[in-house]
C-alpha cells in the first residue's frame, strides 16, 4: 500500500498517542499510526549529488506508545546494510510522522536527518 491509500487510524488508536506529539504534529498521527500498523515501508535515502539509495525498513507492532520498538533498515538489498534500532514505540510513529511530512513534500518516502543519526549511532 502507497502512502496515498493509507486510511487514517482509529480515534481510540490515536488518542493513546496524542499526549506524546505537539499540536502542530498530531494533524499527521492518525496516518502515522496506520502506516506503523503496515509493519514495513520501501524507500530509498536521499544522496545529494548522487544516486538514491534503496532501502527496506521493518520493525515490530506494539499497541502502547512507550512500548519498545526494533526497527531494521536495509539499504540496497545487501544484507551488509543492515542496520538495528530500538526506540520507544511514540518516538519511532513520530519518525513515521516525518516520513509522511518528507513524502508530501518531496513524493519521496525517506526518513529524517534525526532517524539516520540514531539509527546510525550518530547521536
Amino acid at each position: 500500500m502507497s502512502i496515498n491509500q493509507l486510511k487514517p487510524a482509529e480515534k481510540g488508536e490515536v488518542a493513546v498517542y496524542t499526549p506524546y506529539y505537539p499540536d502542530n504534529r498530531r494533524k499527521y498521527l492518525a496516518h502515522a499510526i496506520s502506516l506503523y500498523k503496515q509493519k514495513s515501508i520501501e524507500g530509498a535515502r536521499y544522496i545529494e549529488g548522487g544516486e538514491n539509495i534503496p532501502f527496506v525498513v521493518t520493525w515490530n507492532v506494539s499497541i502502547l506508545p512507550a512500548d519498545i520498538t526494533r526497527c531494521r533498515m536495509q539499504f540496497d538489498g545487501n544484507q551488509e546494510l543492515s542496520y538495528d534500532t530500538t526506540m520507544a514505540t511514540y518516538e519511532f510513529v513520530d519518525s513515521l510522522i516525518d516520513v509522511l511530512l518528507i513524502y508530501h513534500r518531496t513524493r519521496n518516502v525517506d526518513f529524517s536527518k534525526n532517524f539516520y543519526g540514531k539509527l546510525l549511532r550518530y547521536e
